[in-house]
């Protein structure tokens, strides 16, 4: 069985629960790197299901599918994770009124 089952829609839940609780967290004190350890987070578990994944026999069509599903929800965690730590990167910069290192998401940040 996978480290985390994303097939269950609990964990589903109680994952993007925890992910809006970090995101309020780092909104409100303007610190991006809480929800790069989100980020990285969502990083490790991927990482444990590509061990499991890599390590599973083909016994278990079942256990493919649930290693595959939740890989998928891995990387939409991860994509979601990584925007929002770009999106309170960009806060921080504008509460501590210094240079960001790289302004290349601003047309992307002016149409949000």
């Amino acid at each position: 069985m996978p480290i985390i089952n994303f097939t269950n829609p609990i964990s589903v839940v109680v994952g993007v629960i925890l992910f809006l609780l970090v995101l309020y967290l780092a909104k409100e004190t303007k610190k991006a790197w809480i929800v790069a350890v989100m980020l990285f987070a969502f990083i490790a578990v991927l990482i444990g299901h590509t061990i499991e994944f890599a390590t599973i026999a083909q016994q278990s069509e079942a256990l493919y599918k649930v290693i595959t599903t939740s890989t998928i929800y891995d990387f939409a965690f991860i994509l979601l994770s990584f925007l929002s730590y770009l999106w309170l990167d960009q806060l921080e910069v504008k509460e501590g009124k210094r240079k960001s290192i790289d302004n290349s998401l601003a047309w992307f940040w002016n149409k949000v």
